[in-house]
């Protein structure tokens, strides 16, 4: 996308699917309005064409690879919060105004959506449930570790028994998340909107192969480093 001074709303989400995104939290409309230049959308709306052209040209870049294996528990855990929470949080409205729309125009024709709606909802109440009890209960014990002296204070064992139990339920709900996921995927096939699909359903597939992406990174952060880490940590402390 070299240059989109003078191409309209429609012209720009037909060329790169992800902009719809953009356009979405502006409440521009990209699919039925779409016909209108980004400047006229911009005015119409009382909007900052440069901030909304930044926004634009920077839907593909890509994110910096890290080695989160070498950082230290509470930077891991802020990182967790600070892009995967809060990219769930930000998305999932985003996804459910997609997902009903398509389901109620397109779930007559294409009946697939109509589960994907469901199956989306679901993942969504879940992943709330989760990661409340990720920011209340799992975390903080893990910083609390981390704040003790490991030479001068033995670890008394927290109300849960130990941080095995916190664990197997945040990995046996990620998994269940990760099911529902793999579902969607099969009905969408592997996010691929059909030939006469709209702008909406487009957006709608590429938002939710962006939440699975994103989604796979989380669950990879605490349960193949975050997890491990902290079980040692707390042994360590325990037997001290």
């Amino acid at each position: 996308m070299i240059t989109i001074d003078h191409k309209t709303v429609a012209e720009v989400v037909s060329e790169n699917i992800k902009t719809a995104h953009v356009f979405k939290k502006y409440g521009i409309d990209f699919c039925c309005g779409g016909g209108i230049t980004i400047d006229k959308a911009c005015k119409k709306k009382n909007l900052d064409y440069s901030q909304l052209k930044e926004e634009l040209l920077k839907v593909d870049d890509a994110p910096k690879a890290y080695n989160y294996n070498s950082w230290k528990l509470d930077f891991l855990i802020d990182h967790i919060l600070n892009i995967h929470h809060t990219y769930v949080l930000e998305s999932i409205p985003l996804i459910l105004q997609y997902s009903n729309r398509v389901a109620e125009v397109h779930g007559h024709h294409y009946k697939e959506v109509l589960k994907i709606n469901t199956l989306f909802n679901e993942a969504a109440n879940e992943l709330a449930s989760h990661m409340q009890k990720e920011e209340t209960i799992l975390f903080p014990y893990i910083k609390s570790l981390l704040q003790l002296d490991p030479n001068s204070k033995r670890l008394n064992a927290p109300s849960f028994g130990t941080i095995n139990n916190p664990i197997t339920m945040m990995e046996m709900e990620h998994e269940a998340v990760g099911d529902i996921f793999k579902e969607i995927a099969r009905l969408s096939n592997n996010y691929t909107p059909p030939e006469d699909a709209c702008n909406t359903f487009r957006a709608l597939y590429a938002k939710l192969d962006e939440f699975e992406q994103d989604l796979h990174q989380h669950i990879h952060l605490e349960n193949n480093i975050l997890h491990p880490k902290a079980k040692l940590l707390e042994h360590t402390l325990m037997n001290n």
